[in-house]
């Protein structure tokens, strides 16, 4: 997993490196569109490249009607403390807040100064935890952080440890599989009473189609299909906070999706959320409505 993705040497970050800005910003932009496409109407994006990134996102993004997190981080963390609070300011200015790598990858007193930076701009902060091993889990939530992502590797103590501090979490089931993580204990998530969210993760390894991630859940979890169902839709809203969709309710932005029970995918299921979790797929979507 290192070999694919941890920073500076890892093969994801060499692929960015690599690519140039205009190529960069044509495929997010592609990958957007592919979102529209497949259903989803709101995403948060850890975004790799600093200001640059972030600004590569935010062009992909005009025009396009998806709400966005998005999250950056500092190209250069090893650079001296000063110069990567300046660039750290710059991203905010123009993102929802920080994503952060694991704790292992980077010193824990520059992310401590990040965490504390961002806070006090009263912006977003979350960092990946427990995805190769348990070993920067409890050091993630010295941080404080909002948000926590993968956790695939964490124990029922830790799981314990984040239930009380209320940091919900992010899981990556096709992702983890992929990069030979491992499968995140999200019933015990649940059991322990912590939000848990879905996400597609690294768009190099996987398609951005939430409904191949409710059937991956669905069919590899002992987890009941209406619990994965808001997995990957309700508890996404809940954590990316109250200006991104929610439930239907009076007062809330929603978005609406129609789909073809009629089509020859669905036609004939006796249970919408069990044919929807196990099955569905973006060409049933007759509609879409944005609120």
């Amino acid at each position: 997993m290192d070999a694919l993705v941890k920073p500076p040497g890892g093969l994801k970050h060499k692929i960015l490196r690599e690519t140039p800005y205009i190529t960069l910003i044509e495929c997010m932009r592609k990958s957007l569109l592919d979102m529209i496409e497949t259903g989803t109407c709101a995403f948060a994006d850890f975004r790799e490249g600093g200001v640059v990134g972030v600004a590569a996102l935010n062009k992909a993004l005009e025009g396009l009607k998806l709400h966005s997190m998005v999250l950056g981080r500092p190209a250069e963390p090893e650079l001296p403390l000063q110069i990567v609070l300046a660039e750290v300011k710059r991203i905010l200015l123009r993102s929802t807040g920080l994503g952060m790598s694991g704790t292992n990858d980077l010193d824990l007193k520059l992310l401590e100064e990040i965490a504390t930076y961002t806070r006090q701009h009263k912006k977003f902060f979350a960092i990946h935890a427990g995805e190769k091993d348990t070993s920067d889990i409890e050091k993630a939530l010295s941080l404080e952080p909002d948000l926590l992502i993968h956790l695939t590797n964490a124990t029922k103590r830790d799981l314990e440890h984040v239930a009380d501090a209320k940091i919900p979490v992010v899981v990556c089931p096709r992702s983890n599989f992929i990069t030979g993580a491992g499968m995140a204990p999200i019933a015990e998530m649940l059991e322990a009473g912590i939000g848990v969210a879905a996400g597609t993760d690294n768009v190099m390894l996987n398609s951005v189609n939430m409904f191949a991630e409710m059937e991956f859940m669905s069919k590899v979890f002992s987890i009941d299909d209406r619990q994965v169902f808001k997995i990957c839709t309700l508890n996404g809203s809940f954590v990316m906070g109250p200006d991104s969709t929610g439930p239907i309710q009076k007062g809330n932005k929603a978005n609406l999706m129609i789909l073809n029970g009629s089509s020859n995918n669905l036609a004939g299921i006796k249970n919408p959320i069990n044919g929807i979790t196990r099955r569905a797929r973006p060409d049933d979507i007759l509609a879409v409505f944005h609120s």
